[in-house]
C-alpha cells in the first residue's frame, strides 16, 4: 500500500519574464498536475496557461489580498490538495508576495518545492559585465521614507548591487546612485528576453545621459559595481 502524504505540496513555479519560450517542461507539467494555481494577476497568467494548454483553475494572490487569501490556501494544502504559486513574471518570492504564503506553509509543516526558471535579476547580472562572484539583491529602493539612509548604506557595499526600477524612476535612481556612490560602472537591462531587450553599460553619467536622450518604457534592472 502506498503511503499518502499528510498534506499537499506547495510548488513555487518560475514563469517567463517576457519570452514565453523560456517556460520549462517541468514547470508546465506541474501547472497541469496541481489542483489550483495561485497567480499574482490571473488575466496575465491566463495568456501563459493558454499557450501551454494548462486548464488548471486559478485564484488571485497578490499584495493586496495575501492576508485574506492565505488561510484558505493553507487549508487547501492541509486537505492534501496540491498548489502552485506563480507571479506575473519570473520567480515567485522575489519582490512579490509569494514569501508570505511560503512562510505560512513551512509553519504548517507543508512541503515547499521550487521549480526553478527565469529570474530578471540573475539574467541582468550575468549580462552586465560586472563581477558575478559576490552580489546583493536590493529589489526596489524606498521611494521616499528611508531612501536616503538606504543609499548611504549601499554606497559602502563591496559586492555588485542589483536594483529593480520602473521606467518612471530610472533616471532619478541613476542620479541618486551617482550622487551617493560616485560615478561608478553600471549596466542597465531593459525588457530582458522581450522583443526590445536592451542593455546599456558604462559609467553612471554615461548611462544617465543615454536615458535622458532616449526615454523608454519597460521593466528595468540596474546593476551597479561595488565599491573598490
Amino acid at each position: 500500500m502506498s503511503h499518502m502524504p499528510e498534506t499537499g505540496i506547495l510548488y513555487i513555479v518560475a514563469t517567463p519574464i517576457g519570452n514565453l519560450e523560456d517556460m520549462t517542461y517541468r514547470g508546465v507539467r506541474i501547472l497541469q498536475e496541481v489542483d489550483l494555481i495561485a497567480a499574482e494577476d490571473t488575466r496575465k497568467s491566463a495568456v501563459l496557461l493558454a499557450e501551454y494548454e494548462v486548464t488548471t483553475p486559478m485564484t488571485s494572490y497578490h499584495d493586496h489580498n495575501k492576508e485574506k487569501k492565505t488561510p484558505g490556501l493553507i487549508e487547501h494544502l492541509l486537505g492534501r490538495q496540491h498548489l502552485a504559486i506563480i507571479s506575473d513574471a519570473g520567480t515567485p518570492g522575489v519582490s512579490d508576495p509569494a514569501f508570505y504564503l511560503v512562510r505560512e506553509a513551512i509553519r504548517n509543516g507543508i512541503p515547499v518545492t521550487p521549480i526553478p526558471g527565469p529570474s530578471a535579476a540573475v539574467a541582468a547580472l550575468v549580462s552586465s559585465g560586472l563581477p558575478t562572484d559576490r552580489w546583493v539583491f536590493e529589489g526596489f529602493l524606498p521611494r521616499k521614507k528611508g531612501r536616503h539612509t538606504r543609499l548611504q548604506e549601499l554606497s559602502a557595499e563591496s559586492r555588485t548591487i542589483l536594483i529593480y526600477e520602473s521606467p518612471y524612476r530610472v533616471q532619478r535612481t541613476l542620479q541618486d546612485i551617482r550622487e551617493y556612490f560616485g560615478d561608478r560602472q553600471v549596466a542597465v537591462g531593459r525588457e530582458i528576453t522581450k522583443k526590445f531587450e536592451e542593455f546599456v553599460r558604462g559609467t553612471c553619467s554615461e548611462v544617465l545621459e543615454y536615458y535622458e536622450q532616449h526615454p523608454v518604457k519597460g521593466e528595468f534592472v540596474i546593476v551597479v559595481a561595488g565599491t573598490q
